[in-house]
């Protein structure tokens, strides 16, 4: 199958689905903890709220920390490799 023809089928495919999808709505216990104005129902959503928040930026934390660290320790190997590349080249009267 043609990258073309692939294209198409998922555009297709994501048009189809994006009409049957319907508005989602809160799971029950939240709807009802923010439909119920009180103090301890409020401190329930809010619970809610951040830890959805938490769950969902955990990912890119996640990401970004291995990401870095691996840009830190390719950008150090090729500093290291450029200094020993550097060592070799000077002539050996100008080292003592």
């Amino acid at each position: 199958m043609c990258l073309s023809k692939r294209i198409a089928l998922f555009l297709a495919t994501f048009f189809v689905l994006s009409l049957l999808v319907t508005v989602a709505e809160a799971c029950p216990g939240c709807k009802e903890a923010i439909a119920e104005n009180d103090l301890q129902g409020q401190r329930v959503a809010r619970g809610y709220f951040w830890s959805i928040l938490f769950m969902m930026s955990m990912p890119f934390a996640i990401l970004g920390t291995f990401g870095t660290y691996f840009y830190v320790e390719v950008r150090r190997a090729r500093r290291d490799q450029q200094q020993l590349e550097r060592q070799e080249t000077v002539p050996k009267h100008e080292k003592s």
